[in-house]
C-alpha cells in the first residue's frame, strides 16, 4: 500500500511539473496559434535565475526571492520573444517555427557558456528537504509543493480568462482582431501579455524542476519540453483542463512504468500518445461516416 501511495504521489508531482510547462504552451497556441519551440529555453532561464539568487541568499527568504526571479525572468524573456521575434511573423507560421527552434537551441548554449555544462546543485531549506508521512509512505515535501503550484496555476488561469476584462480582451482579439482594434483596444499588448504569462509559468517550472531534481543543467528545459508537447497533444491544443488531465495521465503512467522497469517510462508515454491519436482518428472517421 505504501508503495502505491509513494508512486502515485511521485507521479502526480511529475505531472504537476509537466503541467507547469505545458500550460504556457497550450495557452499561447490556443489563444494565438503560435507553436513556441523556445518554451523550454524559458524554463531553463527561470531555473538558472532562481538558482543564482538562491545561491547568494540562503534560507526561506532566498527561496522567496528565487521564486520572484524565476517568474520575472521567464515573463521578461517571453515578452521580448513576442515583441522582437513573433510579432513580425504572425502571418508566417513556418518562419515562427524556425525562429523559435533557433532560439530554443541558442539560449541553452548561452547558459552553458555562462554557467558550464555541469549540473548546479540546489541546497533546499530544511522544511522543504523533509518528507511527509501519508498512509505509511514517506513522500518528499517538494512533491506537494509542485502539486499545489500546478493547482493554483490552473485555477488562476481559468479565472483570468473567464472572469476578467483582460481575459475577455484576449479571447475577443483572437476571434476578431480588427474589430477589437477598432474599439481602441491594443490587441498587440494583450498578446504580449499572454506570452509573458506563459513565460512566467515556464520560469516557475524551471524553479520547481530544480527543487524536484535537486539540481539544474542547461538541457533541462529541452527535455521537459518534449513531454510538455506530448501532454498538450493528448489534452488537445488550447484546453487547460485537458492539459491538466493529460499531465496527470502522463506523469502516473511514466512513474508506474518506471517502477516495473527503469527504461519503460518514456516508452510507455509514446505508446499512450500513439493509442490516443489512433482512437481519435477512428472517432473522427466514425463521425465523418
Amino acid at each position: 500500500m505504501s508503495t502505491l501511495i509513494l508512486l502515485s504521489a511521485t507521479g502526480l508531482g511529475l505531472a504537476a511539473l509537466y503541467f507547469l510547462v505545458a500550460s504556457g504552451l497550450s495557452l499561447i497556441f490556443g489563444l494565438m496559434d503560435v507553436l513556441n519551440f523556445a518554451h523550454g529555453a524559458f524554463v531553463a532561464v527561470g531555473g538558472y535565475a532562481a538558482w543564482t539568487v538562491a545561491d547568494h541568499v540562503a534560507g526561506g527568504f532566498g527561496l522567496g526571492l528565487a521564486l520572484i526571479a524565476a517568474v520575472a525572468s521567464g515573463a521578461a524573456l517571453a515578452a521580448l520573444t513576442e515583441l522582437l521575434i513573433i510579432r513580425p511573423l504572425y502571418a508566417r507560421p513556418l518562419d515562427q517555427v524556425l525562429a523559435t527552434v533557433g532560439l530554443g537551441l541558442a539560449i541553452p548554449a548561452l547558459l552553458q557558456a555562462i554557467w558550464g555544462a555541469d549540473p548546479r546543485t540546489w541546497a533546499l531549506p530544511g522544511w522543504l528537504a523533509g518528507t511527509v508521512s501519508l498512509l505509511g509512505a514517506h513522500i518528499p515535501t517538494v512533491r506537494f509543493v509542485l502539486i499545489a503550484a500546478a493547482l493554483a496555476l490552473l485555477g488562476g488561469l481559468r479565472l483570468l480568462l473567464a472572469r476578467t476584462r483582460a481575459g475577455l480582451v484576449v479571447r475577443a482579439g483572437v476571434e476578431n482582431r480588427e474589430m477589437v482594434a477598432a474599439l481602441g483596444i491594443d490587441v498587440h499588448r494583450a498578446f504580449t501579455g499572454v506570452f509573458a504569462l506563459g513565460g512566467a509559468a515556464a520560469g516557475l517550472a524551471g524553479l520547481l524542476d530544480g527543487l524536484y531534481q535537486g539540481s539544474i543543467s542547461p538541457g533541462d528545459g529541452t527535455s521537459l519540453l518534449i513531454f510538455a508537447f506530448v501532454v498538450v497533444v493528448l489534452g488537445r491544443m488550447g484546453s487547460l483542463t485537458g492539459t491538466a488531465v493529460a499531465s496527470a495521465a502522463v506523469g502516473l503512467v511514466q512513474q508506474f512504468a518506471n517502477y516495473l522497469s527503469p527504461n519503460l517510462g518514456d516508452e510507455s508515454v509514446v505508446i499512450l500518445l500513439a493509442a490516443v491519436l489512433l482512437l481519435r482518428r477512428r472517432d473522427l472517421k466514425g463521425r465523418l461516416a
